[in-house]
This record gives C-alpha cells, sequence and structure tokens, in this order.
C-alpha cells in the first residue's frame, strides 16, 4: 500500500505487513448434545475478509493448530479479526466466537504470546466500512406561506461493506430523520454484487418552523430544536427472499448545522447499540495467538543510501563484532527481528557470504569443545537458518515434496514407543512402516546434492574449512559443521514442520505429526552419525530409539552422509539444470473468465489451478493436471487490478500479454496482492512493457473504464509503476534498509548503553563485567565506539523526513475524510 500527501511524498511507501501464530484454543463451548467435541478451525480476517485459515482439527474443546502466517496487508483496514468455527459437513460453518482487535491497538500485543477470550458473534456486531454523506439546510416557503425548513441528506456512497457469505453484497441504506414523536424514513435503491456502493441519491426532509419565526438575512437553526434530531442511515444487504441483513448504521446530530449550511464527511459504519450484550463471552472459550504487525514508511532510494552502504560495509569491518550488522544484531530485543532484514539486504546485494563467513569464524572462536561446534542461537546460526529458508525453498520442495505428500496423504502406523501404543497394535510392522519413511527421505536427502543451491554450497564451504582449522586434531568436526546445519536446522526441522516450509497446507493432524517427528529425530542422528559413532547410542535418552538406530549402524548410511556432506561443500559449481527447469514460485486456486468469447457474461468465471513458475503462468482444470492455458513470461506486458464495477467482483486483476487478457479473481485481497507483486517482478524487464492500460475490460463494444469503442484503443490509465527488487528471491532492498532503521530508532537506549561501555573500556583499559555491558560483544572499543557513532548520525539524519511526513500526514487528512473518516456515533 503507497499512500503520499504533497508532490514531495508522493514516492513514500507505506507498507503494512503482518506476521503471527495461531497456537491453541481452549474451554471451547461443547454441544449440549452427549457428544460434546467440536471439530473446529480458524480463519484471520481483515475486518470480515478472510485471509487466511487454519486445518480442523477434530474432536476437540482445547484444540492445538500451530500455524504460522505472514503477508503484507494491500489495503487499509479497521480491525484484525480471529474467529473459531465449528464445521459442519451439511450446513453452513458456525462462528463459535471472535477476537476483534483495532488497528490502532495491534501494537500493544506486538510480540507477546496472549490469551484471548473469544467474543460473541452476531449480524448487529459484524460491521464494517464507511460511508460519505452530505447534510444541507434549505429555506422553503410553501404556498400556505408559512416558513420552514427542509434538511437535503445525500447518500453518495460506501466503501468496505461486510462480505455476504465471503461475497460481495447487495446493499441498500435506509436514511431516517429521527426525533421527538417522528420517525420519517427514506431508502434507496439496491446495488448488485458490490461491497463499495455507489448510491448518489439525495432524500429531502421538511421540518416545520415555530409559528414566532421570522425571516434573516441568513439562515439559523434554532439549538433547542436541532438538538432534539439526529439522522440515521443503516445499511442492509437484500436478502431477496430470505432476511435482510444489518451492514452497520451511523447516527449524525443535527447539530452540526448549527454553524454552517452543509456538512459533509466520511464515517466509519457502527454496530447497533445492542450488539453483543446478550450473550456471555466467558462461555466461548479462548485462543492463544502471537502477532506482529508493522507499518513501514518507505522513502525514496536515496535517503537510504548512507546506511545501506554502512551496512554492506559490514563483511570487511576488523573486528567483525565492530560492524554495524553485529551491532545491530546486539542491541535488539530479539535477534530474530535483525536476522530477517540483515540476510535479506546482504543477499539482495552478494554481501551475504562473507558476513555469514566472519560472524560464524567469531562463533568458532568462542566455542571450546568441537561436539558443541554451532549449537547455541547466536546471530551467525540465525542467520544461517534464514538464508537456509530463503535460499533453500526450492531445493526443500524438489527434494522432499513427494515423500512428504505420501506421509500426509496416506499414513501408516509408526508409533514405537511403548507407553504410547495403543490396544492392537503391533511394534514390529510400525518398525517396519517407520523404517520405509525413513529410508524415503533419506534417500531423497543424500541423493539432493546436485540441486542444492550455490549459496549454501559456498557457506557449507566456508564453514567446513573454518572448522577444521579451529579444530585440526578432530577428523569429524569439518562434517558436523556443515550436518549441524543442513541436517539438524533444515532437513529435520522441515520433516516435523512442513507448513512451515511450505511443503504442506497446514500443520499435520497429532498422529501424522508424531510419525513426522519419529522421522525427523532419525534424520538427525543419521546426519551426525560420523561424530555420534565415537559415543554409544546408548547415551541417548529414549531406549526404544536408540533400539531403533541400530538398524541404521551400517557402513552404507555412513558413507552415504559423508559422500552427501562432502559434495554440498565442495566448491563445484551445482545446479546444472538451473537454466533448463522451469522454479516453481507460487500456485493456487482462483477463478478465472473463460476465453475466447465476444461477450462476458456474469457466470462466465470458472475455478481453475494456476502456477507460476520462472518460465510461465498456467492453469489447470485441477492440481497435478496438465496445464490447460499457458502465458509464457517474456510474453506479458503488464499485470494490473481490475475496478470491481466491471465484473461486479472483488480482487479482479488481469494479466496483460500478446493475446487477449487474462482476468483473474483471487479468494482475498492478500492473494490478489501477492499474485499481481509475483507476475510483476518476473515480468518488469520485459522489452515490450505496455505504460497504459484499461482498468476495466471490453464490454458490449466499448471499453467500460473510457468509453472508447474500439478493442485496440491504447489504455486510458497509467501502468503501476513497479518496485525494483530482485526477481528471484523477491527482495525490497530499500524496504529492508528501512526496518533496519526502524530497529536501530527503537534500539537507540541500548545503542547509547554500548557507547558507554565502549568509553569505559577505553579509560579503564580492559572489560567491563557488570550486568549494563556484559552481554555486548566488543573486541575493539575504539572502532566500536566509531560505528556507533556513525549509526547513530545516520539515524538522525533519517528520523526527519519520517517525523515531516508523519506530520503532514496527520494534519493534512482532515476528519471526516476519505483517509480520516469519523469514528463512533454522534448522536
Amino acid at each position: 500500500m503507497a499512500e503520499g500527501d504533497g508532490a514531495s511524498d508522493q514516492s513514500i511507501r507505506v507498507l503494512q505487513s503482518l506476521r503471527g501464530k495461531i497456537c491453541e484454543a481452549k474451554n471451547l463451548l461443547p454441544y449440549s448434545g452427549p457428544n460434546k467435541m467440536r471439530d473446529s478451525f480458524c480463519t484471520v480476517n481483515l475486518d470480515q475478509e478472510e485471509v487466511f485459515r487454519t486445518k480442523v482439527v477434530e474432536k476437540s474443546l482445547s484444540p492445538f493448530y500451530g500455524e504460522d502466517f505472514f503477508f503484507d496487508i494491500p489495503r487499509n483496514f479497521q480491525f484484525l479479526s480471529f474467529y473459531v468455527f465449528d464445521k459442519s459437513v451439511l450446513q453452513r460453518d458456525l462462528r463459535i466466537g471472535k477476537i476483534a482487535i483495532k488497528k490502532e491497538e495491534l501494537c500493544k500485543y506486538s510480540g507477546k504470546e496472549l490469551w484471548f477470550p473469544l467474543q460473541p458473534v452476531d449480524s448487529n456486531s459484524e460491521v464494517q466500512g464507511k460511508v460519505h454523506l452530505l447534510l444541507k439546510q434549505n429555506e422553503l416557503i410553501p404556498d400556505h406561506g408559512s416558513v420552514c425548513q427542509q434538511l437535503v441528506v445525500t447518500i453518495i456512497e460506501c466503501q468496505g461493506l461486510s462480505l455476504a457469505n465471503g461475497q460481495s453484497c447487495d446493499p441498500y441504506a435506509t436514511v431516517s430523520l429521527v426525533g421527538p414523536s417522528r420517525n420519517d424514513q427514506k431508502k434507496t435503491k439496491v446495488k448488485k454484487k458490490t461491497s463499495n456502493p455507489q448510491f448518489n441519491e439525495e432524500f429531502f426532509f421538511e421540518v416545520t418552523r415555530h409559528s414566532s419565526y421570522s425571516k434573516k438575512s441568513q439562515f439559523q437553526v434554532e439549538e433547542e430544536d436541532i438538538e432534539k434530531l439526529e439522522i440515521r442511515v443503516d445499511l442492509w444487504n437484500n436478502g431477496n427472499l430470505a432476511q435482510d441483513v444489518f451492514l452497520g448504521e451511523v447516527k449524525v446530530s443535527l447539530k452540526v448545522l448549527r454553524n454552517d449550511v452543509s456538512h459533509e464527511a466520511w464515517y466509519l459504519l457502527q454496530p447497533r447499540d445492542n450488539g453483543n450484550k446478550s450473550s456471555k463471552a466467558d462461555d466461548l472459550g479462548s485462543l492463544r495467538m502471537n502477532i506482529w504487525y508493522s507499518e513501514d514508511y518507505v522513502l525514496p532510494p536515496e535517503h537510504y543510501v548512507p546506511l545501506t552502504n554502512l551496512i554492506l560495509k559490514s563483511p570487511d569491518v576488523q573486528p567483525i563484532s565492530a560492524s554495524a550488522a553485529f551491532i545491530l544484531g546486539d542491541v535488539c530485543r530479539d535477534k530474530y527481528d535483525a536476522v530477517l532484514p540483515l540476510v535479506r539486504l546482504l543477499l539482495h546485494h552478494q554481501k551475504l557470504l562473507p558476513f555469514v563467513t566472519a560472524i560464524a569464524e567469531l562463533d568458532l572462536k568462542d566455542t571450546q569443545e568441537a561436539n558443541t561446534i554451532f549449537r547455541g542461537n547466536s546471530l551467525a546460526t540465525r542467520c544461517l537458518d534464514e538464508t537456509m529458508k530463503i535460499a533453500g525453498k526450492h531445493y526443500l520442495k524438489i527434494t522432499l515434496k513427494n515423500v512428504i505428500d505420501e506421509i500426509c496423504e496416506s499414513p501408516k502406523p509408526c508409533e514405537i514407543d511403548p507407553v504410547r501404543l495403543k490396544e492392537g497394535d503391533n511394534v514390529d510392522i510400525n518398525k517396519d512402516n517407520l523404517r520405509y519413511y525413513v529410508d524415503k527421505v533419506f534417500g531423497a536427502i543424500v541423493h539432493s546434492s546436485m540441486s542444492c543451491p550455490t549459496l549454501m554450497c559456498d557457506i557449507f564451504y566456508s564453514l567446513r574449512q573454518m572448522a577444521s582449522k579451529r579444530f585440526p586434531n578432530d577428523p569429524h568436526v569439518q562434517y558436523s559443521a556443515v550436518s549441524s546445519f543442513v541436517f539438524l536446522r533444515f532437513f529435520a526441522v522441515a520433516v516435523v514442520s512442513p507448513h512451515v516450509f511450505h511443503l504442506r497446507p497446514h500443520h499435520p493432524d497429532a498422529q501424522t505429526s508424531r510419525t513426522l517427528t519419529l522421522i525427523s529425530k532419525t534424520i538427525q542422528t543419521l546426519g551426525s552419525w560420523l561424530s555420534l559413532s565415537k559415543t554409544k547410542l546408548s547415551s541417548l535418552k529414549e531406549t526404544f530409539m536408540c533400539e531403533f538406530f541400530k538398524l541404521f549402524q551400517e557402513e552404507a548410511y555412513m558413507h552415504a552422509v559423508k559422500k552427501f556432506l562432502e559434495e554440498i561443500s565442495s566448491t563445484e559449481s551445482k545446479e546444472p539444470s538451473a537454466l533448463s527447469e522451469p522454479l516453481l514460485l507460487k500456485e493456487g486456486e482462483m477463478f478465472k473468465r473463460a476465453l475466447g468469447r465476444k461477450r462476458i457474461r456474469k457466470k462466465n468465471f470458472k475455478k481453475r489451478w494456476f502456477c507460476l513458475t520462472s518460465k510461465d503462468l498456467t492453469y489447470h482444470k485441477q492440481r497435478d493436471k496438465e496445464p490447460v492455458y499457458s502465458i509464457p513470461i517474456k510474453n506479458i506486458t503488464a499485470v494490473e487490478k481490475v475496478n470491481e464495477r466491471c465484473f461486479e467482483k472483488d480482487n479482479m486483476f488481469q494479466v496483460l500479454h500478446t493475446e487477449k487478457p487474462l482476468y483473474i479473481q483471487a479468494n482475498n485481497c492478500v492473494e490478489a496482492n501477492e499474485w499481481i507483486e509475483s507476475l510483476s517482478r518476473l515480468s518488469r524487464c520485459n522489452q515490450r512493457r505496455l505504460s497504459v492500460y484499461h482498468p476495466s475490460a471490453y464490454l458490449n463494444g466499448s471499453w467500460h473504464c473510457c468509453k472508447a469503442t474500439s478493442e485496440s484503443t491504447a489504455g486510458c490509465t497509467p501502468c503501476t509503476a513497479g518496485v525494483p527488487a530482485n526477481i528471484q528471491l523477491n527482495i525490497d532492498g530499500d524496504r529492508e534498509t528501512e526496518r533496519i532503521y526502524s530497529l536501530f530508532s527503537m534500539s537507540m537506549p541500548k545503542l547509547q548503553k554500548m557507547e558507554e561501555a565502549c568509553e569505559s573500556i577505553a579509560v579503564y583499559q580492559g572489560p567491563l563485567k557488570t550486568d549494563d555491558y556484559s552481554h555486548f560483544t566488543i573486541e575493539d572499543s575504539v572502532q566500536t565506539f566509531t560505528t556507533i557513532q556513525q549509526i547513530k548520525t545516520i539515524v538522525v539524519k533519517l528520523t526527519e523526513p519520517h517525523e515531516k511526513f508523519k506530520k503532514k500526514r496527520s494534519t493534512s487528512a482532515k476528519y471526516g475524510s476519505e483517509t480520516n473518516p469519523i469514528d463512533g456515533k454522534v448522536s
């Protein structure tokens, strides 16, 4: 989402993102019958638009979901809502309860894992959107001669109304003049299939004056009369044969006309007064969640040059602990906050390898025993974890996805813990099943070296060399340095949590999750075989696993691990098929408008499975079927949003290419934004990119947007400018630098303490042991002090345009404007 205020602010982008985890629910409201258990799932909603859904957890009143979500938010919103549903086979899913957090209050919960009580859901409280009103007062002298006042209410438009069953509604409005002994009501026309109706309808209400009224030069309304009257606007979804559904209301006191003859403003729709008051929230249960919401103000690129250059110099700073990138990890409250933007920015500028090598070397310097190498959660290990997640995403998919799908979709019993065995279980059969799965996963891994990304191979090569140098008398340490990452932190983690690495859509069920855990433990042990061979398996905690591991004490397994580790840590070029095999970037189910027809009918949309690779965009009748239609990426000339009024559908976008446009409807605004960005980044360097486009379609002999009659008429709207970024890895360098600035800005108190520590060390000629300073890594106090000074100078300079933009944004958005609507009932 981008917003600009004034000419100098037009290039400032306001970008929102959300990540979090839906952990579990407890004490859900049970069924009233003998079977009290529920099959439940959760959704994440921007207002009422669903953007994420967990798996269904069966037969539990305290279900564990354990699902992470992360996405950029492409539009404004009032509430971030979480719904818990009871899954129904024959009827509509029942909403058990919800949690609704105002956008302005999200920062209070950021980074905290909390239990939230579920609130009741009813149609009177399910409200979102805003309405644009114009109120005017006129003076009338009718035929009978007595002077009266006339109130003119114009319903101009609404935006973001609640969805009806996930689809756009058929809204209409009622307008009432309410006061003592009167309730005059009028009604607009029904607008079909839209959440953003344009009404532009006027309604006239006559209010008679007191007989003592005498004409004045300017029309004024008596205060005692005005305080007794208000305009109430109610929005409804036309139910046709069913009951109409309430969408929200606004009450406006006529006091707003006391000093003016007209009043025009946007109002946020409100729930009814009695919404939610009849239910007891305590009876519905609660939900445990983590939420992180961020809003980044990304300035024009030239503002970030000094900070970017300072970060990119980090690999060359001696010692590395005095570099800006390392200091960021030292002062951040949570190292993970620093790791993500650092890794992405350094990767974007091809500076990640030397930085990771330098901080890994610092880790090794502090490692006293070879068997504990890279086992902690340091800046080095976290940077490597994130690097493998980003660079190894496709590698994981081609290596593990097929076997993980087999395990999840056709599960076999694999429990071998005697304590967990159920009556009738055969431990020998289970052990055979588990070994079958382990062999499949292990085989897929050790035969995947040629697919390992070059960046990962280069990092593993450096780790292997440094480990051998640090522990020259240990022949196994060169392998454990690599296996501690590729087996323990990459493959084993992906096996136990396939949904986190996009190998599966949801967290596996309890039985499958247990199978994956056993496989993961075995893979970790096999990856450590070379170093474990010096110890006894009996030293491992779980005796049943020790017995199972003995099945793999064969030379062939050790040889396979050693060969694999050597291959992925060599300097030879990998990925020989990278140019010939397309890289799968995104896939999912959406609706597309049928091609090849002269007229576009409302029902002419079909559900299809879409796949985006580095070479083409295809759609299929079903997943894993042959493509029905393909557009080569090189033929794409633009990817743009479609005006919703064109097809009367939300979340529409179009892919313009050498043939007729392909019109696609995504399932929600987040999904639409992700597809548009991915396609735009892939095609932004195409030679035949368009500069203008039509935001609507060619319907009934003319373009719906500009009314041009020729289908070949050039577009009427400038194309959206693409954001420069790394196409394959989808990295926005300026946004990552903005996040680094924000982290430094929030960490200024710690930077100040670190600066004081450097001064004290320089004065007292030795390290300080006080609690305030002991957690800092300061090897060279002079160099570290110099870097901190540079950071503070840059942060101060960057803060100026941020504060200027925020101030201008808050003052320029008049209360009652479209961007700053009036909140609350004014009665």
